[in-house]
């Protein structure tokens, strides 16, 4: 695996304003300071509770959300601030996103075949024919049918839509992929046919991935490395099975031990982790680390410093946000 960086962001920062409230202009802090490189053919995890900035992350990579602040590079070219059709035009072929909802990311009111072969018609000069045979064989590289492609999205499943979000990614055969949490709304049995297909595809067309998930046992199973995110910035980040077992930071920690242990009988025998604190609000943050509310190693320091992101003294490779380190 070629280790120059495809993708990365340098300080990718996004902010939502909400207005004034009482004379205050409220800002929801999304992200802050994002900087991670994905290298050509490599897998990123990106972890965190509900609301940590994974999503938004992903959609202002390709360009969905306009950046606040910071750059996003695409082979060295720093990509616009704020797209315009034409930038969506241009990147289209390069990057692409299969979306968390199955039910909700397709056109009910568009067929099969014509929400996987739209990209083609909107990028491409591909001629009708070649766009239905394109369609055809996606449907199938996917584990459908070809005939599928005059149904509508209702007449599937959920993991066969997701199958139809995976196909409509890759008709344009991106060289980037988000994969934004793509089976948290899948049945656990359906789970692992998706991740299998996207092992396929990964290994067939040279993909590089961002994979976004909840669940850290999937993800270290996937990804190659993991970066951990918690309201808006990345704390801990490593190769996958080293942040998995070897967790540095208290937050890696909690979310590591409250992983869910494949066997029943261990898993009811082992204590409950939980953290005491508010969770503090991402409007208007303060400064200090992010965590210190609710992290039981907390230190004066902790209150009033950010903490940045810097490798280890004894690991290069592992980054951690931390005071302790």
């Amino acid at each position: 695996m070629s280790q120059s960086p495809l993708i990365e962001t340098i300080n990718l920062t996004k902010h939502f304003d909400l207005g004034k409230q009482g004379g205050v202009r409220q800002v929801v802090h999304a992200l802050d300071g994002i900087s991670l490189q994905i290298a050509e053919q490599e897998i990123l995890g990106l972890v965190g509770e509900s609301g940590s900035g994974k999503s938004t992350y992903g959609k202002t990579l390709i360009g969905l959300h306009d950046k606040t602040a910071g750059e996003v590079r695409l082979r060295g070219e720093t990509l616009p601030a704020h797209y315009h059709p034409r930038d969506f035009e241009r990147h289209a072929t390069s990057m692409q996103m299969i979306f968390q909802d199955p039910y909700s990311s397709l056109n009910p009111r568009m067929t099969v075949g014509e929400i996987i072969g739209e990209g083609l018609k909107l990028h491409t000069k591909a001629s009708a024919a070649e766009v239905r045979d394109k369609v055809t064989g996606w449907l199938e590289q996917v584990g459908l049918q070809g005939e599928h492609a005059g149904r509508y999205p209702h007449e599937f499943s959920g993991g066969q839509r997701q199958r139809i979000g995976i196909a409509r990614a890759m008709i344009l055969e991106p060289e980037f992929v988000v994969c934004d949490e793509p089976i948290s709304a899948l049945d656990v049995s359906v789970q692992a046919q998706v991740i299998n297909l996207l092992d396929d595809l990964k290994a067939s067309m040279g993909l590089t991935m961002l994979f976004i998930a909840h669940d850290l046992s999937m993800v270290r199973y996937v990804s190659d490395r993991m970066a951990v995110m918690y309201l808006g910035m990345v704390v801990e980040l490593g190769p996958a099975n080293d942040v998995f077992f070897s967790p540095k930071h208290p937050y890696t920690e909690v979310l590591v031990a409250s992983n869910p242990e494949p066997d029943p009988i261990t898993e009811r025998s082992r204590a409950s982790t939980t953290i005491s604190g508010e969770i503090p609000s991402p409007v208007n943050v303060g400064a200090g680390c992010r965590f210190a509310s609710r992290c039981p190693k907390v230190m004066d320091i902790c209150r009033s410093t950010t903490p940045e992101l810097n490798p280890l003294k004894d690991d290069s490779i592992r980054q951690v946000a931390c005071h302790l380190f």
